[in-house]
């Protein structure tokens, strides 16, 4: 009797313990829409520092290195324009929300809505860096100054992309 009393209350734990119940289930977290093109994103990045540092080390051609780099920026562009696209669809409720940070990344304090759209439309429009070349005219990317002897619409160091007016 003592037996059956003892599996009886090991059987109920093992239930107890093992049942989960739906309402115990914490929240999914929600599916980002881009979650799939910015980990693309970064893995072309990645793929771009590694061609570069194995193009420096000695390890690839002129010719190969450039092909590579050519066809890693065209999937990078590619990309790009997608997650523009997808998050031109997505309401601005539904994207994330990122504080801005200002020059010594400090998080601003929270404003009022009104007071931001103020703010916003007294700024001017932010303008690219202006684009420079060298005197050989090869074009120098303005955010990170790399140097390129042919026209890009995306420079290869930085990945940000050079204003047309650089490489005409």
């Amino acid at each position: 009797m003592m037996i059956f009393v003892a599996a009886l209350l090991v059987i109920g734990v093992l239930v107890f313990t093992l049942s989960v119940r739906p309402k115990d289930l914490p929240e999914p977290e929600p599916v980002s829409p881009v979650k799939h093109l910015e980990e693309r994103k970064a893995t072309i990045y990645e793929n771009l520092r590694d061609l570069q540092f194995e193009y420096r080390v000695g390890k690839l051609s002129e010719n190969d290195y450039a092909r590579t780099k050519t066809d890693l920026q065209r999937q990078l562009a590619s990309v790009l324009a997608e997650i523009d696209k997808v998050v031109g669809v997505v309401a601005p409720s539904a994207a994330p929300s990122v504080p801005s940070r200002d020059r010594q990344g400090a998080v601003p304090a929270p404003t009022a809505p009104a007071a931001e759209a103020a703010v916003a439309a007294a700024r001017p429009p932010a303008a690219p860096p202006a684009p420079n070349r060298n005197r050989e005219g090869a074009i120098l990317c303005p955010h990170c100054g790399a140097t390129f002897p042919n026209p890009m619409k995306f420079c290869g160091e930085c990945g940000k992309p050079i204003p047309v007016e650089a490489t005409k």
